[in-house]
C-alpha cells in the first residue's frame, strides 16, 4: 500500500460521477452532506485496507436517478438502499454471485463495461459543453485542461489528476470569492433515518428493483472482471465483492447515508490517474472524514460551487478507461454480443443491454449445438 503523489492523483478520478448525484441527493431529496461523506470517507478506509486496491465508493445510480427525478423522501431512499443491501449480502455469503458470475457470459461482462464507459463518456462530454466556452470554468478551458493530461500520459506516475482537481480549486475560489463566507464549522451529528410501512413498500418497488440488476451486473461481476484485468493475480472475487456493497449499506442507510456501491466506472478512472493501490481511497476517505465532520452540512456549499466542466473531464477519462477492455475480444460472434450489450445500454439502460447480449449469447450457442 501506497501513499504517494500518484495513489492522490489516482483518488480524484472517481470525483465525476461521486460529486454531481450527491450535490443533487442533498439538495433534493434533503439527505445530509455531514452523513454522507462520513460513510463515504470510513467506507473507502475501510475497503481501501480490506482490498488493497483503489476500489470507489459510489452513490448507486438507479437509486439516486429515481430518488432525484421523483423527489423520495429519506425513508424511501434508505429503503432501496437497505433492500438492495440485503440481497446482495445473502447472494454473497452464500455464493449464489458466483452462480450468477458463471452463467455470465464473458463477452456480455465486456459489452457492459464497453456500454458503461461510453455511457460515462457522452455524460462528461454533456456536463463540459453546456458550460460556456469563454469562461474560466467553460469548456475551452476543460479542453485544453484534458490536452494536457493527454500529454502528461508519457509520465506514468505524473499525478494529472491532482493538478487538474486543484486547477478547479482555483477556479472555483476566483469565480466565487465570497464562498468560504458561507460555511459554517461543525456537524450535528447521524440523522438517524427508519422507514415507515409506506416508505418501504415505495422505496423497494420504485428504487430496488431497478437498482439491483445494475448493483449485481455492474458493481460486482463487472468490477471484479476490470479488477483482475487491471491487477493480475490478486483480483477480487464476486463474492467478498458483494458482501462489501451489501454490508454498506446495511450499516449506513439506517444513519443517513446515501445508498452506495463498488462501480467499475470509479475503479477504472482512480486507475487511469495513477492509483495502484488502496492508500488512494484511504486518503481519499481520510479527506471525506475531516470535511465531514469539520463542515457537516455546510459541505454541500463546496461541493455544489466544484466547476463541472473539470468533474466532466475526469468522467470523460473514467469513461474511457472503463471502456478499453472490451478491446480484448477476439471471435466475431463475441464481439457482435458485446456490440450488442454495449448498445442496449447506450440506447437504454444496463438491464436491456444484458437482456439483449444474454438472450443472443443463448440463441448463438442453440444454433452452434445444432450445426
Amino acid at each position: 500500500m501506497r501513499f504517494d503523489l500518484g495513489e492522490a492523483s489516482g483518488a480524484m478520478g472517481d470525483l465525476g460521477t461521486f460529486i454531481p448525484l450527491v450535490v443533487s441527493l442533498i439538495y433534493v431529496n434533503h439527505l445530509d452532506a455531514g452523513s454522507i461523506l462520513l460513510f463515504a470517507g470510513l467506507y473507502n478506509i475501510l475497503t481501501g485496507f480490506l482490498f488493497n486496491q483503489p476500489l470507489p465508493v459510489q452513490p448507486m445510480k438507479a437509486i439516486a436517478a429515481v430518488a432525484i427525478a421523483e423527489s423520495l423522501s429519506r425513508g424511501e431512499i434508505a429503503a432501496a438502499g437497505l433492500g438492495v443491501g440485503l440481497v446482495v449480502f445473502v447472494l454473497g455469503a452464500t455464493g449464489l454471485v458466483e452462480t450468477i458470475e458463471r452463467l455470465v457470459p464473458r463477452a456480455i461482462v465486456r459489452g457492459i463495461q464497453l456500454g458503461v464507459g461510453l455511457k460515462l463518456l457522452l455524460r462528461g462530454l454533456a456536463m463540459i459543453l453546456d458550460q460556456p466556452a469563454l469562461e474560466p470554468d467553460g469548456w475551452v478551458v476543460a479542453g485544453v485542461a484534458g490536452a494536457l493530461v493527454l500529454a502528461a500520459t508519457r509520465w506514468r506516475r505524473f499525478p494529472s489528476a491532482l493538478i487538474l482537481f486543484g486547477f478547479g480549486l482555483v477556479v472555483m475560489l476566483m469565480t466565487q470569492p465570497g464562498l468560504l463566507s458561507k460555511l459554517q464549522l461543525g456537524w450535528n451529528g447521524f440523522l438517524v433515518t427508519l422507514p415507515s410501512s409506506a416508505e418501504w413498500r415505495e422505496g423497494l418497488l420504485r428504487g430496488s428493483i431497478p437498482q439491483l440488476p445494475l448493483t449485481l451486473l455492474n458493481s460486482v461481476i463487472a468490477i471484479c472482471a476490470l479488477s483482475t484485468d487491471l491487477y493480475p493475480g490478486r483480483g477480487i472475487g464476486t463474492r467478498p465483492m458483494a458482501m462489501s456493497v451489501g454490508a454498506m449499506n446495511l450499516v449506513g442507510c439506517w444513519l443517513g447515508a446515501m445508498p452506495m456501491c463498488h462501480g467499475a466506472g470509479g475503479l477504472a478512472g482512480q486507475h487511469r490517474f495513477g492509483a495502484r493501490t488502496g492508500g488512494s481511497v484511504v486518503m481519499l476517505g481520510a479527506a471525506k472524514v475531516v470535511i465531514a465532520i469539520a463542515l457537516g452540512t455546510s459541505a454541500a456549499v463546496l461541493l455544489a460551487a466544484y466547476p463541472v466542466a473539470i468533474l466532466g473531464l475526469l468522467l470523460c477519462f473514467a469513461g474511457a478507461e472503463l471502456a478499453l477492455p472490451a478491446r480484448k475480444i477476439s471471435s466475431r460472434s463475441d464481439f457482435f454480443l458485446v456490440l450488442l450489450t454495449a448498445g442496449g445500454i447506450l440506447g437504454a439502460n444496463t438491464l436491456v443491454g444484458f437482456l439483449l447480449g444474454f438472450g443472443a449469447a443463448l440463441l448463438i450457442r442453440v444454433g452452434s449445438k445444432r450445426d
